[in-house]
């Protein structure tokens, strides 16, 4: 599932290449996935896009806005003239739309600057939402409606120092009074989008590698030179992962429809029986809290 760190590469690059476009139709070919009236869209203009979590919210002029969840597959892709050379990952399905654009947004490009008036209504443009899975999803949201979605009304603070809607960052005041109260083992607590957004395997397993932590041990358990160690190792990969455009170790692409390079400078995550970068000990995989987690016996304790 994106991450953070995706989710906030997608949110980047939907600011560059779809805001000031134009919704001139919306594709419906899943409709579980598209859920709202589109005719409520239709017309409207893309002026910002926010992310709160692992969620997404496009916001259009006439007062609406679509919330998006990735979950597991979900990908969201422009193409468009400026676009139209650079080449698609695999991860894609192939040409779009491929077997996998489940909903697709055919948008005009602005006029530029000091240009003309746009002279028709023929699309120019697109965005794919494309989900291999079809777990993903688009509501059409008033915006004042869009904080009261749970989704995002439960979602806990985020390690990341800029946040949307007046979300909260994740202070290490705030980092140590969940963890101390809570019995989880830690890898466990750190997804628990309720108590911190955006961390998923990927990055828990990194930070917990990071920090010298065993992703068993119970949260309550760990000393406060741990919890300070956890707390700056978490900001750290969330960092290392948005420098290096996500991870596509999965299914993620940016919105160009190309891969992102963390996953080739994985600590632990999917190296289970290669070498530890620290100690040339063996990474080993085990399961917790049903998730495949990856880590060093020898370096963390």
């Amino acid at each position: 599932m994106p991450e953070l760190p995706e989710v906030e590469t997608l949110r980047l690059g939907l600011v560059k290449y779809v805001v000031g476009h134009k919704i001139l139709d919306v594709e419906i070919r899943v409709p579980k996935i598209f859920q709202g009236d589109k005719n409520k869209i239709i017309g409207a203009k893309i002026i910002g896009v926010k992310r709160i979590g692992k969620g997404l919210i496009i916001e259009l002029d006439n007062g609406f806005c679509l919330a998006v969840h990735l979950k597991m597959t979900g990908q969201l892709i422009y193409r468009g003239k400026e676009t139209k050379d650079i080449v698609l990952s695999k991860k894609t399905g192939g040409d779009l739309p491929s077997k996998y654009s489940h909903v697709i947004f055919k948008l005009k490009n602005p006029p530029p600057a000091g240009g003309s008036k746009l002279k028709n209504d023929k699309p120019d443009s697109f965005l794919y939402f494309n989900d291999l899975r079809k777990f993903g999803w688009v509501k059409v949201l008033k915006r004042e409606e869009v904080e009261e979605l749970a989704f995002f009304k439960e979602m806990g603070p985020e390690p990341y120092k800029k946040t949307d809607l007046n979300r909260l960052v994740l202070t290490l005041k705030r980092f140590s009074e969940l963890i101390k109260k809570n019995n989880l083992a830690i890898k466990v607590f750190l997804m628990d989008q309720k108590r911190i957004g955006g961390i998923g395997n990927i990055y828990a397993n990194e930070a917990l590698f990071m920090a010298g932590l065993d992703p068993r041990r119970k949260a309550n358990q760990l000393t406060d030179n741990e919890i300070r160690k956890l707390y700056s190792s978490v900001f750290n990969v969330i960092k290392q992962g948005l420098k290096y455009g996500g991870s596509s170790d999965e299914n993620f692409i940016n919105v160009l429809g190309q891969e992102g390079a963390y996953q080739q400078h994985f600590l632990v995550y999917n190296r289970k029986g290669k070498k530890c970068h620290q100690c040339k000990g063996f990474i080993n995989k085990i399961k917790l809290g049903g998730r495949g987690t990856y880590f060093c016996p020898n370096c963390q304790k």
